[in-house]
């Protein structure tokens, strides 16, 4: 059966209902039952006493035993006129082993001729009513009864028997039932089980409630939206399962929603990248085939000079696709996760020496003056010495080409509270427009023609300081030229 949750929880709901009542109905009239029986019990509980001093009196004068001194058809005569009185009792007779030795039942009525003496102990011995014993006229059966003992003299000779609702009791008992008890037990189990019905299916309602509207909310999402409209209800303080529930799942959906834009972003990224890679490789690649065809069909015709131009050249545009398949092989071993920093402490002074040194010729061709502003004494860093190399390498490189001639480039550390270096990196260039600041480290960002804000040297840097847990930042103004700071653990 395709049912929904409601619908299922209302069956079974309906299903125990049911099962409930009729066991209640059960119970309750087994009870009336019980209660009649220990009603009936307690109220003739002497009879048979009485029966059996009647008799007592009525031999006192034979010398043999009660069994022996009355005879069938006399017991017989005696019991027949107590059932007549009391037609709700039968009467028996019962040596001291329970066998029936005399009753007034009609002929071969009788199903058995012996008694359990078991339950007629428990009487006699006061124990708590009801108490049943056997029923000769039924082979199974169980009645309540009243029982004495028979003496002769002062001896005990057998008991006198009193079942207490006879068959014709039964007979009766169970027509009343039929037409009374049983139908208003019937009918007051009817009202409490639509009652209880009705008032389950709207707790069961009321209940399911955030369930339905969670399931419908499940239902609308979208993953190709940029926002999951998702209720988000306060779990603070609650206690209820559903309403935790629903914001455990409002805040996963969140957070898929996040995580599905960043994928987004991501992929967008990878395909601009791939893109901007394509071009930058496409350009040199061009230059680089065309000079070295040129080289191969007017070889003969180019002298000494004009040939050493044209390999020059070529050599330069193949030194521009190795530097750019270096830089995406380094970005890719990065992003990989397979290389980790080899933590070491080491003087950041002296890293920015080596780095001047490095970019010394290129500063003067460019006729840009390299600046630095440390504090005394040098700091001390713990990082990877190679990584951070880089990262200052990148942007010296970037800083001193995208400086104008005359201009400068500066760095600067500072030791900052909580055991931070700070180091920035400053130039006189054009800086960064408003538009590309957003993804600066994210993806190389064409700006005018081939002059490009970052590329890979950027994404490179912002992943190896990833990987130190800091990040690059962008501090300067649009349009007021380049300022990137990071902070490193200090030694």
């Amino acid at each position: 059966m395709n049912l929904t949750l409601s619908q299922r929880l209302s069956l079974v709901f309906s299903i125990l209902l049911l099962a409930c009542c009729g066991a209640s109905a059960w119970l309750q009239i087994r009870a009336n039952i019980m209660h009649e029986k220990e009603v009936v019990q307690g109220l003739s509980r002497g009879l048979a006493r009485s029966i059996a001093l009647d008799a007592q009196l009525m031999h006192a004068e034979d010398d043999t035993t009660a069994t022996q001194g009355i005879s069938p058809e006399a017991v017989r005569r005696l019991f027949s006129r107590l059932m007549d009185v009391n037609p709700s009792v039968e009467v028996y007779l019962l040596d001291m082993d329970g066998r029936v030795v005399g009753h007034a039942a009609p002929q071969g009525s009788l199903k058995r001729d012996h008694v359990n003496l078991d339950p007629i102990r428990r009487l006699l011995a006061n124990e708590p009513l009801p108490i049943q014993g056997d029923d000769p006229r039924s082979e199974t059966g169980r009645k309540v009864f009243s029982v004495a003992v028979l003496r002769a003299g002062e001896r005990k000779v057998g008991y006198i028997y009193v079942i207490l609702q006879s068959e014709e009791h039964d007979r009766l008992a169970a027509r009343a039932s039929a037409s009374s008890v049983l139908r208003t037990t019937l009918w007051s189990m009817v009202v409490v089980a639509g009652l209880v019905l009705i008032a389950g299916l709207i707790a069961f309602r009321l209940i399911t409630r955030p369930l339905r509207r969670l399931t419908t909310t499940m239902q609308q999402i979208d993953t190709k939206a940029d926002q999951l409209a998702l209720p988000a209800p306060s779990a603070a303080g609650q206690r209820d399962e559903i309403a935790i529930l629903e914001h455990a799942f409002g805040d996963m959906a969140s957070r898929i929603n996040d995580q599905w834009k960043t994928m987004r972003q991501l992929d967008h990224d990878r395909r601009e990248v791939v893109a901007n890679i394509s071009h930058d490789l496409r350009t040199p690649l061009g230059s680089l085939h065309g000079y070295l065809e040129t080289l191969s069909l007017k070889d003969e015709t180019l002298d000494a000079a004009e040939r050493q131009r044209y390999l020059g050249i070529a050599l330069a545009q193949s030194q521009k696709v190795g530097r750019l398949a270096q830089a995406l092989f380094e970005l890719a071993r990065l992003e990989h996760g397979s290389v980790q920093p080899e933590l070491e402490a080491f003087s950041l002074s002296d890293l920015i020496q080596d780095v001047f040194q490095k970019f010394e010729l290129q500063a003067a061709e460019r006729q840009v003056r390299l600046m630095a502003t440390l504090p005394h004494p040098a700091p001390m860093v713990r990082a990877d010495l190679g990584m951070i190399e880089r990262v200052l390498t990148n942007l010296f490189d970037n800083a001193i080409r995208h400086t104008p001639l005359g201009g400068e480039v500066e760095i600067t550390v500072a030791s900052n509270e909580g055991g931070k270096v700070a180091v920035t990196v400053a130039d006189t260039g054009p800086g960064v427009p408003a538009a590309m600041r957003e993804n600066l480290f994210h993806r190389p960002v064409a700006l005018q023609g081939e002059y490009r804000v970052g590329g890979l040297g950027l994404l490179t840097v912002n992943r190896i300081l990833q990987l130190h847990h800091s990040k690059i930042e962008l501090a300067s103004e649009p349009d007021q030229g380049a300022v990137f700071r990071f902070t490193l653990d200090a030694a």
